[in-house]
C-alpha cells in the first residue's frame, strides 16, 4: 500500500467524523495533532516497558497505526509530501555519521 492511499483513508475518516469543522469537539490543529502525536508514540513504548518484546503484537500494531495517522495529518495541514520528506531525510542521513 502506497502512502498517498493512506492519506486518502485518513482523510475520509476524519472528514466522516467531522473533525475538520470549526466548531468540531475535536479541533484537528497542528498543536492538538502533536500532542495527541506524543502521547500515542507513549503507548508504543508502554508496549515495551518491561520487556523487550511486546505481549500483543496486534495492539502495538494499532498504536503504530494511530502514529502513523497523527504524522499524515500533520504533514497535510503543513502541505507537506511525507514520502518526499523521507526520503530527503534519508539522503541527509546517508551523509552522516553516528
Amino acid at each position: 500500500m502506497d502512502i498517498k492511499t493512506l492519506e486518502s483513508a485518513m482523510e475520509a475518516f476524519v472528514e466522516g467524523k467531522g473533525w475538520y469543522k470549526p466548531d468540531s469537539t475535536h479541533p484537528q490543529t497542528p498543536k492538538n495533532l502533536a500532542v495527541s502525536l506524543v502521547l500515542e508514540a507513549s503507548e508504543v513504548l508502554e508496549h515495551f516497558q518491561w520487556s523487550e518484546q511486546t505481549a500483543d503484537q496486534s495492539e502495538l500494531a494499532g498504536e503504530l497505526a494511530d502514529v502513523l495517522l497523527y504524522l499524515l495529518q500533520i504533514a497535510r495541514l503543513h502541505n507537506i509530501d511525507l514520502g518526499q520528506a523521507v526520503m530527503d531525510k534519508l539522503n541527509v542521513n546517508t551523509k552522516r555519521e553516528w
